[in-house]
């Protein structure tokens, strides 16, 4: 039987798609290098809202925490809107003074180290300069200082600062401009995450009536699910990182304070605050905290980075898959695997993103083989 005039259509629409889509990618693959500029123009261009939505996720954390509690059951207008501004002011706060409170330990004690360092480095100058050369001889590198020509290398030090002075300015004016196009585009960042806060209701259902709208349905129910999904595993991720960072600074500071580790609570805070960052993070917090040390008791600084060490893999290995895989309902077997893969296709950014990417993956798959053991039950049984 001849099919109707409707099927011909339908079937030459799919016809002239999978043509037109096989041309598209034939084209695509035969000019790689201009299809990738385009993407990454494309993607230098949206990033700024890119990094306003990233904002947003981090922020509604805390923020929707509040609009649970501060005046759910209120019927005056006034306070119904207040409580949201109220709410992203308390969670902006919070976010703040957790970031100034790392700082404010981390910063004036690092200024003392490194002050301490360069005075050391003085006073070791004005000692070697105040031997003679019998002295200066007998020290274990005694020879090489005598035979190094200071006034040449100072003269040679001048020299070079006359050649690349030019180099050095325009690298300094290069490095302020980029530091001021930073700030202007984290402000726009922040101004859109706040768009997107303070409307997060009607972008929700705006989103919702373009996929069911544009999107077949059974497709677009799909769509609609997974990101749900998404949104929840997200925000469980970053609550249960931020769970994370705050028992490894804690752990490490009680136990520097067992040790008798100078800097005890500033370590602890830096490596709390650094264990937010994969990888690179516990690298930092170990190298700071050392040097630090160093400064005032050398011996403590081989011990403080021996019990980091331990106690980075007792938090990667043991709490790290029970904090995270209660949080984002995956068993620890699969987050470590997930940060094993992950690291080895994007490094930190890929550790970072793969366990609530992995997540998000194991709770569809996990609903869809329920939906489909479901359907061959009801069919076995028939």
């Amino acid at each position: 039987m001849d099919p109707t005039p409707e099927k011909r259509r339908a079937i030459a629409k799919w016809i002239i798609g999978i043509a037109a889509s096989c041309i598209l990618l034939f084209l695509g693959v035969q000019n790689i290098g201009a299809v990738a500029d385009v993407i990454s123009q494309g993607i230098g261009l949206i990033m700024p809202l890119l990094t306003g939505a990233a904002i947003a996720v981090i922020l509604n954390v805390p923020m929707r925490f509040f609009e649970a509690y501060i005046w759910t059951t209120t019927q005056k207008p006034i306070l119904r809107k207040l409580r949201r501004p109220i709410s992203f002011l308390l969670a902006l706060v919070i976010i703040i003074a957790a970031v100034a409170g790392v700082i404010g330990l981390v910063i004036p004690e690092l200024v003392n180290a490194l002050v301490i360092v360069a005075q050391g480095i003085i006073d070791l100058f004005n000692q070697l300069n105040a031997m003679s050369e019998a002295e200066l001889e007998a020290l274990p590198f005694g020879s090489i200082l005598l035979s190094i020509d200071w006034n040449q290398f100072t003269v040679s030090i001048q020299n070079w600062l006359k050649n690349e002075g030019g180099a050095i300015f325009n690298f300094a004016f290069g490095t302020v401009t980029s530091l001021i196009n930073a700030v202007v585009n984290f402000f726009v960042c922040f101004v859109f995450a706040v768009y997107i806060l303070f409307n997060k209701e009607k972008l929700k259902n705006q989103s919702c009536r373009l996929v069911r709208a544009w999107l077949p349905k059974g497709f677009g129910e799909w769509v609609l699910h997974a990101a749900s999904v998404s949104n929840v595993t997200f925000r469980n991720f970053i609550s249960g990182q931020s769970l994370e960072a705050v028992i490894l600074g804690s752990l490490c500071t009680v136990g520097m304070l067992i040790l008798r580790i100078p800097y005890a609570p500033m370590v602890g805070a830096l490596v709390g605050a650094t264990a937010l960052i994969p990888v690179v993070g516990a690298f930092i917090g170990t190298v700071i905290g050392a040097f630090m040390i160093l400064t005032v008791a050398p011996f403590k600084a081989v011990i403080f980075v021996i019990f980091l060490l331990i106690l980075q893999q007792i938090e990667g290995n043991l709490i790290y898959p029970k904090v995270m895989g209660h949080r984002v309902n995956l068993p620890g077997m699969w987050i470590f695997a997930a940060v094993t893969v992950g690291g080895s296709i994007s490094g930190p950014i890929g550790m970072l993103l793969s366990v609530p990417i992995s997540s998000i993956a194991y709770t569809l798959v996990k609903e869809a083989t329920q939906n489909r053991e479901r359907k061959l039950a009801k069919k076995q049984k028939q």
